[in-house]
């Protein structure tokens, strides 16, 4: 981290950069970079998270990954996202159409042909850790924007492919694939325990969730045209997960058995290198944290994003069964719905015997109203010490791949060709779920589509097996920053705008205790009780509050699942916010560019 952090402090006050609207310049000399294996180290390093100038970031950085999920259909949130709301989000509060950093890799590449004192095994790695970064870099910008420029030279600011128009999405998903193909050709194997650099199988890792992207895109946009191309999407996607699998150097982490093993790799200040394949890390001495537990603790600061209780629904029961067969289900009071479950939900929300350190001290810890909306308060990238509560403290590694993902990939990609086996299905999702301690439904392939998924996520699949990866997908990867394009690139949009529940609450005025330690915890009001009940958070879900709507109700006003922002109209769904509008600055300087359909 530290020899990183140098070399990128030292490169940084070498270069410059532009965005395609900017006056580009290179301060650099080439001789003081590329007549060294050392120079072009140092200079692909900057293709990092760049530490003194964020506008080269192509990674993301840690607090961005732990709140990459703000976004999602299992997110209930402070507000209602401005991107989702009719009339609140278009071209003038779109972003995201910057190439600063692109041009740094660009200039890289044309200066890297010719490398005097510099071997072509090395020269060849080094190539392919810029164009594994363009690869990055691009993805992207595709799934933010579709069509795009495909730049792949140093602009100057008199060149005229300045005010092109965009190129087709084919043709630069098809360069992004061949600056994969490349880099898995030519970046080294070097083994890196501290996963915080680019090898060979991080890159095939990565080329395995750029495929599967594409080609279920392709598949499920037929309004595209592109599904005679779609097979070949699904089979570089397995074919990639299955060279990480094949290779062995990576398992999942299982050291702290079912009920601590899966929240280990979001908590541990050292990545598990067995598992974690990339990470954004932390270095206390440089200053380089991450705000996880402010985010994810604090009642003001953030979305404060809660999970509803559609998504809580759909961790299985203990014995594989599904929890939603329950017919008791929909009427389960926290401290029971959480009971007998897959062993990831309680490494991902507050229940049960869940405790925090305070002053030294270890106390319960069961779900706080002052932060969570629903009653399911995340826990996943938080530390369980309260002085981590205020601020940028967090010493946590944040992961940015891992190998669950890439076993997520391989059975999804396989499982969509048609291909998926017995024995994939035991070594991916069999696999995952035996780390969460549950017990049935490991290695046989699923013959019966679970209703509850199919009725309320995904209508129009049948197949109980992509049915079971999408769960497991959701379950497996919650709040990692994927959830978002998983809905867009299955056209599943519709379920960013499902209500917002939470728990169930029997009646009012009566406390509830959410974690049987025998202290009540919460209690659910319309008028303030005379004698409230001394460290009770009392609730009001009364129809107004202050002559104002109540944004926290319950689903039959005295009684039922707490709703969160109800009384808020979200509209309709619309598929122009599959991709982002084009920021109109940018298109009113490149009138070229043109706009996405539906964006004015």
């Amino acid at each position: 981290m530290k020899k990183q952090y140098w070399s990128i402090v030292l490169l940084s006050a070498l270069l410059g950069a532009c965005d395609l609207e900017q006056t580009p310049e290179a301060t650099t000399t080439r001789e003081a970079v590329f007549n060294s294996e050392k120079g072009l180290e140092v200079y692909t390093n900057s293709f990092y998270v760049p530490l003194t100038n964020p506008d080269y970031s192509i990674l993301p950085t840690a607090n961005n990954q732990v709140r990459g999920d703000d976004m999602s259909d299992f997110a209930a949130r402070t507000q209602i996202p401005d991107f989702l709301r009719d009339g609140a989000y278009g071209p003038r509060q779109s972003t995201g159409w910057d190439w600063r950093a692109l041009r740094n890799i660009n200039f890289f590449l044309e200066n890297a042909l010719s490398t005097p004192g510099v071997s072509e095994e090395a020269r060849q790695h080094y190539v392919g850790l810029a164009r594994f970064f363009r690869a990055m870099f691009y993805f992207d910008k595709v799934k933010r924007f579709g069509d795009v420029p495909w730049i792949n030279k140093t602009m100057t600011i008199d060149d005229s492919d300045l005010y092109n128009s965009r190129d087709p999405r084919t043709l630069v998903m098809d360069s992004v694939l061949a600056d994969l193909d490349y880099a898995t050709a030519h970046v080294r194997e070097t083994a890196d325990n501290s996963r915080s650099t680019v090898t060979r199988y991080v890159v095939y890792g990565f080329k395995s969730r750029v495929c599967l992207f594409e080609g279920t895109f392709r598949k499920y946009h037929t309004e595209y045209g592109l599904s005679g191309t779609v097979a070949k999407w699904l089979e570089e996607a397995a074919g990639a997960a299955k060279k990480v699998m094949d290779k062995g150097d990576y398992t999942l982490n299982e050291a702290g058995g079912p009920t601590a093993s899966y929240r280990q790799v979001f908590t541990s200040r050292t990545p598990i290198a067995t598992e974690v394949m990339l990470a954004a890390t932390a270095d206390a001495n440089l200053s380089v944290l991450n705000d996880a537990n402010w985010y994810w603790t604090s009642a003001t600061y953030g979305s404060r994003v809660s999970f509803t209780r559609t998504f809580i629904n759909t961790y299985l029961m203990e014995d594989g069964t599904p929890f939603t067969d329950r017919p008791d289900h929909e009427t389960m009071v926290f401290a029971d719905e959480v009971k007998g479950r897959d062993k990831r939900l309680q490494q991902t929300i507050r229940m049960g015997n869940y405790t925090r350190v305070n002053a030294g001290k270890r106390e319960a810890a069961p779900p706080v109203f002052s932060y969570t909306y629903t009653g399911y308060q995340p826990i996943k990238w938080t530390l369980d010490d309260t002085y981590y509560d205020g601020g940028t403290r967090n010493d946590n590694s944040v992961t940015l791949l891992r190998y669950a993902e890439v076993l997520l990939n391989y059975a999804e990609a396989r499982a969509e060709l048609g291909a998926l086996t017995p024995d994939d299905w035991a070594t991916t999702v069999g696999a995952l779920r035996r780390r969460a301690g549950i017990t049935g439904g490991l290695t046989a392939l699923p013959t019966m589509a679970d209703e509850y998924m199919r009725d309320v996520y995904f209508p129009l699949v049948n197949d109980a097996v992509l049915l079971e990866i999408r769960r497991e997908r959701g379950i497996e990867l919650a709040l990692e920053g994927l959830r978002f394009y998983d809905l867009v690139r299955w056209k599943r949009g519709e379920l960013l705008l499902r209500p917002w529940n939470g728990f169930y609450v029997p009646a009012l005025d009566v406390p509830m205790d959410l974690n049987e330690d025998g202290v009540m915890d919460v209690c659910f009001y319309q008028t303030m009780p005379a004698n409230p009940v001394k460290g009770v958070m009392y609730i009001n879900v009364s129809e107004k509050i202050n002559n104002l709507n109540n944004p926290q109700r319950l689903s039959h006003d005295t009684y039922g699942e707490i709703t969160w922002l109800a009384n808020v109209d979200k509209g309709d769904w619309d598929d122009k916010r599959y991709l982002y509008p084009i920021p109109e600055t940018d298109s009113l300087m490149n009138p070229a560019l043109g706009q996405n359909p539906g964006w004015y």
